[in-house]
């Protein structure tokens, strides 16, 4: 037996599974522009690819179904036409704890990033406290959408919501 534990004598458990033979590699490709036609299109060599995969032909970006907007009758309502106007509101102006939550963790957020701020600071430089301060204040400049069950929404300015 050898250091390594291993017998020497020709042992088959030692020598299974490798070969002499080392893999052949090809260094160079045939063409270099092979590849990249295989990734992008011809039409589209110079854009950015990641716009490829999220835009349309207009330069939006679609989301939902797309089958939804061809299957629309005349009488469906786009999504923008869905808004219930102000004076024809349904819910409650009481804002809820979780737009409240949602509100302030947006709008520190915001902060944090070096949004103009809306309140006088006061010393203050956490940007929840700030975000506190400018809801108390009534100056965050968000609106909360509520949606109903039926797809229409209404907006809500955080002014207009009671705390």
């Amino acid at each position: 037996m050898s250091d390594g534990g291993y017998d020497e004598g020709g042992g088959d458990d030692y020598d299974a599974g490798f070969d002499e033979e080392e893999p052949v590699y090809d260094p160079e490709p045939e063409d270099p522009d092979e590849f990249q036609r295989d990734i992008v299109d011809d039409a589209a060599v110079g854009q950015n690819p990641d716009q490829l995969l999220t835009t349309g032909e207009s330069g939006v970006v679609e989301s939902g179904d797309p089958s939804a907007a061809a299957n629309r009758t005349g009488r469906d309502k786009a999504p923008k036409d869905k808004k219930i106007s102000n004076d024809k509101r349904q819910t409650t102006p009481y804002m809820t704890k979780y737009e409240r939550a949602r509100i302030l963790g947006t709008r520190a957020l915001q902060i944090s990033m070096n949004a103009p701020v809306l309140v006088d600071l006061e010393g203050e430089t956490d940007p929840l406290q700030i975000a506190i301060k400018e809801l108390r204040e009534k100056k965050i400049p968000l609106i909360v959408r509520r949606y109903m069950p039926d797809g229409y929404y209404e907006d809500w300015t955080c002014e207009e919501l009671l705390q």
